[in-house]
């Protein structure tokens, strides 16, 4: 029989995770008040880190980690209070799980045919999102439409979201002010700029944001933008097009996506 080992994630419904190996992390941040050794007594890449860092400051109402401004003794990353009630909330529901499992290893070898069936059933894939950008937020507004209506999804303090979705959408979701929802963007769909604000478009969402890291590719590159409120948005483009307008940690850009290209799930 496969072990039973409890392992809590928390999870939407679109699929995407926060789950042990990204607690730990979270964990081990609190503790060493570092990334990149938090990172390396994790077994993630410093790149992998990050990623799951600002995943999991994207899924949750408010940033678990923040970054420390440098002074006397330099810079670092550290857990805020919200990060640390989601620690002390998985370690409390873990410890339950455990006890369940306990128990129901228990049953499960005393029945032959149990076993057999979780062994099998444990061999089936799960389900993922590739979306690249999976954000909690909060309905504010809901405008009607003969087909379709616009729905104002708000993600951070100063960035709200339109998205457009079927009436049929609308009403199979329960969607109304209040509602918390998550909007799904796929990494390819921003379209980045330099000075945004004075380019006519019409793309329903402009999203400024300061460059978090560049990561070149042999075709594209990956551009992560801080948007504020803890929140980042990840941006894939051609390698050509971040060395034409020369992109770099620190640059003020400017990300627009179409309200029709973004997808919402619930909770």
């Amino acid at each position: 029989m496969s072990r039973l080992v409890p392992a809590l994630t928390f999870e939407t419904s679109a699929g995407d995770r926060a789950g042990e190996a990204r607690f730990r992390l979270l964990a081990e941040i609190d503790r060493l008040g570092s990334i990149s050794a938090a990172a390396k007594a994790t077994g993630f890449s410093y790149k992998g880190a990050w990623d799951a860092v600002n995943a999991m400051n994207n899924l949750f109402p408010r940033p678990l980690i923040v970054k420390r401004a440098g002074g006397a003794s330099g810079g670092g990353t550290e857990v805020t209070e919200e990060g640390r009630r989601a620690l002390a909330v998985h370690r409390q529901l873990t410890a339950a799980l455990g006890e369940v499992t306990a128990r129901l290893e228990t049953v499960i070898s005393a029945n032959p045919g149990l076993a057999f069936s979780v062994d099998n059933m444990f061999g089936s894939p799960f389900m993922r999102t590739s979306a690249r950008n999976c954000y909690h937020g909060v309905v504010e507004a809901v405008s009607h439409g003969a087909v379709n209506a616009e729905i104002l999804l708000k993600i951070a303090p100063d960035v709200t979201l339109a998205v457009i979705v079927t009436e049929a959408s609308v009403a199979n979701l329960a969607l109304e002010p209040g509602v918390e929802a998550y909007a799904l963007i796929k990494a390819s769909t921003p379209i980045l700029l330099e000075g945004g604000d004075n380019v006519v478009s019409s793309a329903r969402n402009r999203i400024s944001g300061t460059v978090v890291s560049v990561e070149p590719g042999a075709v594209n590159a990956e551009v992560v933008l801080d948007i504020g409120g803890g929140k980042t948005l990840c941006a894939i483009i051609t390698g050509k097009s971040a060395e034409a307008m020369d992109i770099a940690p620190g640059k003020r850009m400017t990300a627009l996506i179409k309200a029709s290209q973004i997808i919402l799930a619930l909770g």
